[in-house]
């Protein structure tokens, strides 16, 4: 069986590698987040990167079920800081917590021109992928 994909390596040491020296245009991308039942409906989009103003609920953890928005993507560790979403230092200083994308579910999207278009593309890909789909089947 030939491999789907030629670009990326099946290899565990060279997929951590492509991984975690990944630059940052591919990291945003690596750092999607799925969306709300609602929006999926809406946008005809199951993910999408995550972005500073995005308003989440994380879904795994010890802070399952809290809710926030996005205070920033911090693309070097992986990880997004979400409002209110913090812990206390031994001298009282509040210091954000680190939630991967991957464990939020995004609620409120902030739209842009830019993000739209994303999301338009999304919505036509899939419907392309739909209607082959269903060519297929009826043959």
């Amino acid at each position: 069986m030939t491999k789907i994909n030629s670009s990326l390596h099946s290899s565990r040491r060279k997929s951590r590698k492509a991984h975690f020296s990944a630059p940052s245009s591919v990291r945003r991308t690596i750092m999607s987040a799925p969306l709300s039942k609602e929006l999926r409906e809406k946008h005809n989009a199951r993910s999408i990167p995550i972005r500073k103003d995005d308003e989440v609920l994380i879904t795994r953890g010890s802070n399952k079920g809290r809710e926030g928005k996005v205070t920033s993507v911090y693309r070097l560790k992986y990880v997004v800081h979400i409002e209110r979403v913090s812990r206390e230092k031994s001298n009282g200083q509040a210091v954000p917590i680190g939630i991967h994308p991957s464990k939020c579910v995004v609620t409120k999207l902030k739209l842009d021109k830019d993000r739209e278009n994303i999301l338009e593309r999304i919505g036509k890909g899939r419907e392309e992928q739909a209607k082959k789909r269903k060519g297929t089947d009826s043959a």
